[in-house]
């Protein structure tokens, strides 16, 4: 690759394509605002997940929504390489 070139990795995703992961609902205990930030975790790139932060919570949902043992999103990401900043956003998104 030229050294004037920038690597882009995926298409860019529009807003209507984001909010589609507020469509996914559990088929168990998990409470549908976990379920939807799980989904959206494991389906879009970091700016792409700070964007979907703001219609969730715009939406109404709970970014402490809890599974049936009672963990958090971040309970379930913390161990993870990239979670710290998925984790910062959610703390963000509770101010």
């Amino acid at each position: 690759m030229r050294k004037d070139k920038k690597q882009v990795i995926g298409d860019e995703i529009g807003d209507e394509q984001i909010k589609l992961f507020l469509d996914f609902e559990p088929v168990d205990a998990t409470s549908p605002s976990l379920h939807k930030l799980i989904k959206a975790y494991r389906g879009l790139r970091i700016d792409d997940f700070e964007r979907f932060l703001g219609f969730f919570v715009a939406a109404g949902y709970d970014v402490d929504g809890k599974d049936a043992q009672g963990k958090t999103f971040i309970d379930l990401i913390a161990d993870q390489r990239n979670a710290l900043e998925y984790i910062e956003l959610i703390e963000k998104s509770r101010s």
